[in-house]
C-alpha cells in the first residue's frame, strides 16, 4: 500500500508549530503540533478533549465559521488537525489558531458540549490541563508567519 502523506513527514526533526499538512481540492489541512514527537510526553486525554471542544467551538463561532470543516486530535496525541476551506488565507488560518489558543488560555467558564447527551465521553475533560496546554502553545504560535507553515527538512 502507498504510504500516506502524514507518515512521510520526518517526525525526528518536527518542532512545535503550525504546518500546512496537505491540500485536497478546496480543503487545507493544518497540522497544529503541540509536542515534539517521540521526545516529549504526549498530551493527556482530558486536556486534549477539552481543547478540542473549546477550539472547535471558538472556530465555529469566528468570522470564518462557514469555512471551518474540522478540528480534531491526532491519534499520537502530539497535536491536532485543523481543516479549512482554501478561501481562508494562510494569514487568516494562523490568526484563527492563535486567537483560539488565546481564548482557551484565558477560559474559565463551563466547557461547551459537556453533557451525556452532547458528548460521547463527557466525563473525560480537564479544563486546567487545557488552559496550561493553550498557554504553552500560544507562546509558540503568537508570532507565526505564513513562511513558517512549511515542514522542516534535514
Amino acid at each position: 500500500m502507498k504510504k500516506i502523506a502524514s507518515f512521510q513527514i520526518d517526525h525526528t526533526i518536527l518542532p512545535k508549530g503550525i504546518y500546512t499538512s496537505r491540500i485536497d481540492g478546496d480543503v487545507v489541512t493544518y497540522d497544529i503540533r503541540m509536542r515534539l514527537p517521540n521526545k516529549e510526553p504526549v498530551m493527556e486525554n482530558g486536556a486534549m478533549h477539552t481543547i478540542e471542544h473549546l477550539f472547535a467551538t471558538f472556530a465555529r463561532n469566528c468570522e470564518f465559521a462557514d469555512k471551518v470543516i474540522y478540528f480534531g486530535p491526532m491519534g499520537c496525541r502530539t497535536g491536532f488537525y485543523f481543516l479549512l476551506r482554501d478561501t481562508v488565507s494562510q494569514e487568516e488560518a494562523i490568526k484563527i489558531t492563535v486567537d483560539a489558543f488565546d481564548f482557551i488560555r484565558n477560559y474559565d467558564d463551563e466547557i461547551p458540549g459537556v453533557s451525556e447527551a452532547e458528548c460521547g465521553n463527557y466525563k473525560d475533560h480537564d479544563l486546567d490541563g487545557a488552559v496550561k496546554e493553550a498557554k504553552m502553545m500560544y507562546e509558540v504560535v503568537k508570532n507565526w508567519k505564513p513562511e513558517m507553515l512549511v515542514y522542516p527538512t534535514k
